[in-house]
């Protein structure tokens, strides 16, 4: 069985400290004690870790090796539309398992009012479930939650793929294979009820390349899913 991995601030002296929830869970629910062995990582590099002190107040690690790690994937960012929040929490966890680097929520004309003003205070939590994905994930970094924008600040470096429910639109597969692979990428999902006609007008002139995910209609976060669970296939193929 894999060991449990949990980031921290930082390693220095060749040790660490964890404090707040992650500590609480460790010697609460865990009974993490003395001596006991984990996974940490300070968001660059993974270390064999054990456990010096457990106490109320936190933990205390003594590294004992840093561990190999394999390579970075390139990166692969997930610009997602605003929709209900706890189907946008449901995309952070899933998006952060199947590797996304970045997550962007997007306010699109079809998003439902007022959600790119709360998204303010739900960033926070949103960045707490992508650390808790990640630690399960047994990532080495957490993705990078962004602030809402809207579709036409979107014009990052990379490849541009905008997933597309009208008939016409190459497979998304299709789009990736003609790029190179260690590209970064960046995939677009719109809002349920989908793109408004000057919405693609403006990301077809931003180079956002039209790519469908097959003959169904998704809803937004299943496409979310999907789309990255099919970028991230070019990189382990």
């Amino acid at each position: 069985m894999a060991r449990r991995r949990f980031f921290v601030d930082a390693v220095r002296d060749g040790g660490a400290e964890l404090r707040g929830e992650e500590a609480h869970h460790l010697t609460r629910v865990l009974r993490a004690e003395a001596g006991q062995q984990y996974e940490i990582s300070d968001g660059s590099r993974v270390f064999l870790a054990e456990i010096e002190e457990a106490g109320k107040s936190g933990l205390r690690f003594r590294v004992l090796e840093e561990l190999e790690q394999s390579g970075d994937s390139p990166s692969l960012t997930l610009y997602m539309a605003l929709i209900k929040f706890d189907r946008f929490e449901w995309v952070v966890e899933k998006a952060t398992e199947l590797g996304a680097t970045a997550i962007v929520p997007v306010e699109c004309a079809r998003s439902e009012a007022g959600l790119m003003a709360a998204s303010v205070k739900r960033s926070e939590r949103w960045r707490k479930i992508a650390r808790e994905s990640s630690q399960q994930a047994r990532r080495v970094k957490c993705p990078t939650i962004a602030d809402a924008v809207r579709p036409a600040s979107l014009k990052p470096e990379g490849l541009r793929c905008r997933m597309e429910e009208e008939p016409g639109a190459p497979q998304l597969a299709e789009v990736l294979r003609g790029h190179a692979v260690d590209s970064a990428v960046n995939l677009l999902i719109g809002p349920e009820g989908g793109w408004t006609q000057n919405e693609r007008n403006l990301l077809d002139g931003a180079g956002w390349l039209r790519s469908s995910l097959g003959q169904l209609v998704l809803r937004a976060e299943t496409a979310a899913i999907a789309a990255l669970a099919i970028a991230g296939q070019r990189w382990a193929s």
